[in-house]
């Protein structure tokens, strides 16, 4: 209690005070945030589909592309991506081409979410038997018919709970941009805490931000996990 009431305290009422006074300033950083997700996720889906389907196609020069893709991304930093394309894409064109902080958060959150992505769609893909593959294949449809009308609609099912879990990842991967000084949640912590010293209600603010998003899809993907089994025991 003696903590609470003593306005020095990290912890004191009063800072809270001065953190709902201010929120305003992180209510943008929510929707700059809720941008860039949504950005990075058409990216990430996107890639994930294409990448995905060469990985399981026939073609070994696709699967050799998309393979590359994958453990490119996969095994090097998000904060590498951004340093590179936010810094490094402006210096090899002496200025001339600058991304802006947003552009550079959807494009490198996208890039690397979509090879998991494109994991979790071959996954799918390949859960199918292939016998349905064959079989189409051979009354003339083509690959890409293949796929669109008979393989990913089953797939789907078996796709959503895992790609559920990426989507989570990438609303939590775009407080990288704050390296970069973007104005999503993070960053506007971070400034108004080092201009307040109010560090405390600063990141826990932050984070509760981060949990109203992240919560309700990673409820939805749950609920479709549990419908998912509860068809495959009937």
């Amino acid at each position: 209690m003696f903590i609470l009431a003593t306005s020095s305290s990290p912890y004191a009422l009063s800072r809270w005070g001065e953190y709902f006074g201010n929120f305003g300033e992180f209510a943008q950083g929510f929707f700059y945030t809720l941008g860039m997700a949504a950005g990075a996720l058409l990216v990430a889906l996107a890639l994930g589909l294409i990448f995905g389907a060469m990985s399981s196609s026939h073609n070994k020069l696709a699967k050799a592309v998309a393979r590359v893709y994958v453990e490119l991304f996969q095994n090097t930093p998000l904060l590498v991506h951004f340093v590179f394309v936010f810094y490094g894409i402006s210096i090899l064109t002496n200025g001339a081409i600058k991304v802006p902080a947003f552009w550079t958060s959807i494009l490198c959150v996208g890039i690397y979410t979509g090879a998991y992505m494109s994991e979790v769609i071959r996954s799918g893909i390949e859960s199918i038997p292939r016998g349905q593959t064959e079989a189409a294949l051979s009354q003339g449809f083509t690959y890409r018919e293949t796929m669109s009308l008979i393989i990913l609609p089953q797939a789907v099912r078996i796709i959503i709970p895992p790609m559920i879990n990426q989507v989570v990842n990438l609303i939590k991967n775009t407080a990288t941009v704050a390296i970069i000084s973007g104005a999503d949640i993070m960053f506007t912590a971070k400034a108004w805490a080092y201009e307040t010293t109010n560090y405390i209600p600063a990141f826990a603010g932050a984070a509760l931000l981060y949990f109203i998003i992240c919560f309700p899809v990673a409820t939805w993907g749950r609920r479709r996990e549990e419908a998912n089994k509860k068809a495959y025991d009937l």
